[in-house]
């Protein structure tokens, strides 16, 4: 039997409406704002979807763009003002950036109670510790794909392929606070199918188009496919999706799987910034 889709869009569209319900009764508009520097096309087409669905939503939205020859310290300056914009209450900052840019340094001065896309130290920290703030908006909407197929996660070996910062800790993270046994695999990482097999829960973040195989799942496994890597103008997951839904028992598609919910969770992560701001009085 094939895998049941887990139609990303669908959830998206249901967490949105949420929001929307949510955002009509609050006293002021919410803000979001989307920083872009430099003209990367798939950038402008990711936020292009983010500032319609803000206004779907109801949320006010604003786009912050500057040039790929922007200097670090006017890109700070772009960052501070939205700090100090009320009307904002959380913003995120496109990445990548130009290589002469520190992303580090830009991240670490979005202010935590801001930070839309979840990816301050601050946030981060708390992520760690499982004291849950903000929440990187790719790996929650992770979690609520997981969630939606009903599957109990305790107990469930989990692997994860990719070890950034921005998807695969924090989904680890996610996943040991719901008891998984987890296993993170990277590039260094031998006899990556056999780890890969032994997946209950299997999360490929890895930007390699197809690298997931047939041979490389578990019969009846969750597979989630965060990869999203435009070949001949066709946008490919890191899961070789034909092969994989001949054995898989809950898969994503790209697009149309991860992609959706993590623009849902930015919206929903900027009314978690709102309410965090009312409780520190800022």
């Amino acid at each position: 039997m094939p895998a049941k889709l887990i139609d990303g869009k669908k959830l998206a569209e249901e967490l949105v409406s949420g929001i929307k319900k949510k955002a009509k009764l609050m006293k002021e508009q919410p803000g979001l704002a989307f920083v872009m520097v430099g003209n990367n096309p798939a950038s402008e087409v990711y936020v292009g979807k983010k500032e319609r669905m803000c206004k779907e939503a109801g949320f006010y939205s604003k786009v912050v763009k500057l040039p790929g020859d922007v200097s670090q310290d006017k890109l700070l300056q772009a960052v501070e003002a939205l700090n100090q914009d009320p009307k904002i209450h959380g913003f995120i900052v496109q990445l990548p950036l130009p290589k002469h840019i520190s992303e580090s340094l830009i991240l670490e001065t979005i202010l935590p109670y801001k930070d839309a896309d979840g990816f301050s130290p601050v946030n981060l920290g708390f992520l760690f510790i499982s004291r849950n703030r903000i929440i990187p908006a790719t790996p929650k909407g992770v979690m609520k794909l997981i969630h939606s197929t009903g599957v109990d996660i305790e107990g469930k070996h989990a692997v994860i392929l990719g070890r950034s910062n921005i998807v695969g800790k924090p989904v680890a993270q996610l996943l040991l606070q719901e008891n998984a046994t987890v296993t993170i695999c990277h590039s260094k990482t031998q006899n990556i199918e056999e780890i890969t097999r032994q997946a209950d829960i299997l999360v490929a973040a890895i930007g390699n188009p197809r690298f997931v195989k047939k041979e490389m799942v578990k019969k009846g496994a969750i597979v989630i496919d965060v990869g999203t890597t435009k070949v001949m103008d066709k946008l490919m997951g890191d899961v070789y999706f034909e092969e994989v839904k001949e054995v898989a028992g809950y898969l994503t598609p790209v697009p149309g799987g991860v992609g959706p919910m993590t623009v849902a969770c930015l919206l929903e992560n900027t009314l978690e910034c709102m309410e965090l701001q009312k409780k520190m009085g800022v």
